[in-house]
């Protein structure tokens, strides 16, 4: 199998059957391990998704079907045509057009075969006038030119402004770097930097995170032995912020609530030198099973995972923690530089729908506190209804917390907006990490 039918099985299975795009690029990239053009799998299979309504905008401009009439397994391949001939300069438009084609040979019908053909070379020929959005209205020009649903950019401009959310919108369709977060029980961040620049790797420190390395060129950096013993574990920089912002001392007890696959948790063990507990919840057992391998293979063991759901109150831990997490359920709409699909797959009542489930969480989380206990509520969404309007909602209903500052907690001179207030925002085009939101709350009293 070469790697353009790769691409087309992966676009069919994260478009069609609802896959996520991280987990069906590497289930069929191990399918396939000869396969030695991994990356222009993932830049094709990526950039369809991020570039999907702008490709499709394209095409209707030439296709003598609609969009939506067009046989969805024809549809993948037109889209991984044009995207290489709009967007893959490296790549000539000939080899690009014949290559498709012969995809479509075997995957298609005579009819298909020439449909594509036609449309592509059309495209070819005419790419730099068919590239223009002619649409004059802003919000209808930003969905097109950037691929987003229209309510999503429509809700962006309302919080943010049009030009903010432009800039959010190429962030957002950018690549983002490989991030890992060093076991410092293990190895110090110096020390795993220097094993990784000695291998040939491109690595730099984080800029916030204060145990994160970023990679350039991560080539199946799963497979050195650095990884099977434990040095590293692959998180985004947004995401050790949290654990770092709570910054839980030794011997303390720690709930975390939502936390598969275990990031934060041995984030938090990590922080807490491997001494006191760490209650690591999740609704499905076989993310928790995720927790404790994360957990072994770091050398840590004072994290005991429990099936529970968030949304239930359990009586045991009232007023028994000293700090309380909660990673809760969200939108996504921060990740979509990683997922890109969710752009296609989350609708604007989902929202609604997650704050109700928020709003449940992080009143169960209140009451499982000691007074003086800190609480960290963080999402991966760039909503201001499932972050800040959660934590005002939550203050003025709950006179026994108050929010407090970190901005001590980040490895930079500078101040991160808000972090004094206790509260920021991340957001991929500022920040360059993903989109995400951390707030800190203090338990004053009962």
């Amino acid at each position: 199998m070469n790697s353009r039918e790769i691409i087309l099985k992966i676009l069919i299975d994260i478009n069609t059957n609802g896959a996520y795009s991280n987990i069906s690029i590497n289930k069929h990239l191990e399918k396939n391990k000869k396969i030695e053009n991994e990356n222009f799998i993932r830049e094709v299979v990526y950039g369809v998704l991020e570039n999907k309504k702008y490709i499709d905008y394209i095409i209707s401009q030439v296709s003598s079907i609609r969009i939506e009439k067009i046989q969805s397994l024809t549809l993948e391949i037109l889209r991984m045509g044009v995207y290489q001939v709009i967007f893959m300069d490296r790549i000539p438009d000939r080899a690009a057009v014949n290559e498709t084609v012969n995809l479509s040979k075997k995957y298609g019908h005579k009819g298909i075969v020439g449909f594509v053909n036609g449309v592509l070379r059309n495209i070819s020929k005419n790419k730099e006038k068919l590239m223009i959005v002619k649409n004059k209205d802003k919000l209808t020009y930003l969905s097109i030119k950037y691929s987003y649903p229209k309510w999503m950019i429509e809700n962006w401009i309302k919080e943010y402004g049009y030009e903010f959310t432009e800039k959010l919108c190429k962030g957002n369709n950018s690549r983002p770097k490989l991030n890992i977060r060093v076991n410092t029980l293990k190895i110090s961040r110096d020390q795993l930097l220097d094993i990784f620049s000695s291998y040939g790797y491109i690595v730099y420190k984080t800029k916030y995170a204060k145990d994160g390395l970023i990679i350039d060129n991560p080539r199946r950096i799963t497979s050195l032995e650095e990884y099977r013993n434990g040095y590293f574990i692959i998180q985004d920089e947004s995401s050790m912020l949290v654990s770092q912002t709570i910054d839980p001392k030794e011997g303390s007890l720690v709930l975390d609530l939502c936390s598969a696959p275990g990031g934060k948790s041995t984030h938090m063990a990590q922080i807490m030198n491997n001494s006191g507990k760490i209650i690591s919840r999740d609704i499905y057992s076989h993310k928790l099973h995720l927790v404790q391998e994360n957990a072994h293979r770091l050398g840590i063991d004072i994290i005991e995972t429990e099936i529970f759901d968030a949304t239930k109150f359990d009586e045991k831990f009232r007023e028994k923690a000293d700090y309380c997490i909660i990673d809760a359920p969200c939108s996504g709409l921060g990740i979509i530089r990683r997922r890109p699909e969710i752009k296609w797959n989350r609708k604007e009542e989902d929202i609604q729908e997650l704050t109700k489930i928020q709003w449940e969480i992080i009143n169960n989380a209140k009451s499982y506190l000691k007074p003086g206990g800190v609480m960290v509520y963080s999402t991966c969404t760039i909503s201001k209804e499932e972050n800040e309007d959660m934590v005002n909602k939550f203050l003025l209903e709950n006179s026994q917390f108050k929010l407090i500052g970190f901005e001590d907690k980040f490895n930079y001179k500078k101040n991160i907006e808000k972090a004094k207030d206790g509260y920021v925002q991340l957001f991929p085009h500022i920040h360059n990490t993903d989109g995400f939101f951390i707030a800190k709350f203090k338990k004053i009293n009962s």
